[in-house]
């Protein structure tokens, strides 16, 4: 599958690392892009390619959050709850998009639109509480701001709401 299709591509990434298992990474990020998450006929293709085991490869994918093993929702949102995005509201705030989206931490709603994760420190500590939703972060959230950027989703695909990442140092406005 990924070979047939991408054989060049994995050829470069395999070029650009002179012990085949530091490709792992890069390989299991295409199959993800590919699939929408990483299936276990992607991590035994892969284990193929850099003459591995599948469970060595299986035992790396688990170990990265950002990879998924089952598939997501067009949307994925992982709220931070780390201590200081939690000292500022994020888990009254996973509890509250549970509730609004009508599903539990690691399922998918019924339109398969929104997936929620929660996920260790993005790195984004002042600007708390925060979540990213595929490669967008946002920050500073309370629930109207949610509720606008669900919203958003649903009707563009995206929000205007999407701060980075990082917003912090803060942006200085232009002086007049």
């Amino acid at each position: 599958m990924l070979r047939e299709k991408h054989h060049q591509y994995i050829a470069a990434i395999l070029k650009r690392y002179p012990v085949k298992r530091s490709a792992m990474l890069p390989l299991l990020n295409l199959a993800q892009r590919e699939e929408g998450y990483v299936s276990e006929a992607a991590m035994k293709e892969i284990a193929a390619i850099l003459d591995l085991t599948p469970s060595q490869v299986y035992e790396t994918a688990t170990f990265y959050t950002m990879l998924n093993l089952k598939p997501i929702g067009t949307f994925h949102i992982q709220v931070c709850k780390s201590l200081m995005c939690a000292l500022v509201g994020a888990d009254e705030l996973i509890h509250w998009l549970e509730d609004h989206l009508g599903i539990k931490v690691g399922e998918t709603t019924s339109d398969n639109l929104f997936t929620l994760s929660v996920v260790e420190c993005l790195g984004s500590c002042a600007t708390g509480p925060m979540m990213q939703v595929n490669d967008d972060y946002y920050e500073r959230l309370d629930r109207q701001k949610v509720t606008q950027i669900l919203d958003d989703l649903r009707r563009n695909g995206t929000s205007p709401l999407k701060s980075g990442p990082f917003m912090c140092p803060e942006p200085v406005p232009p002086s007049s």
